[in-house]
């Protein structure tokens, strides 16, 4: 059912049509009440479709799925190898 209810919409196209083809925004009715541009707006939304990209690709989750320890193990042989280079020179 359609009601007779106005909304603003911005459309974000994706510059890598192999996630998305676009992203629709919903712009709140008071947004350009408070001085804010629509250029900042665009800009707001396009940060917002970035930050969900990122947040949500494979290589993302997978490094979220490491736990802390074996980070902190990796960094302390990189760390001695960097050491027995630097002693070995």
């Amino acid at each position: 059912m359609v009601q007779g209810v106005a909304r603003q919409v911005i459309v974000v196209r994706s510059p890598d049509p192999r996630f998305f083809e676009q992203a629709i925004f919903i712009v709140k009715e008071d947004a350009f009440k408070t001085g804010v541009t629509a250029d900042q707006v665009l800009q707001e939304a396009q940060r917002a479709a970035d930050g969900y990209l990122r947040k949500n690709t494979r290589w993302n989750r997978l490094w979220r799925r490491i736990p802390g320890p074996v980070y902190a193990a990796a960094g302390a042989v990189a760390a001695t190898l960097c050491w027995c280079m630097a002693l070995a020179l």
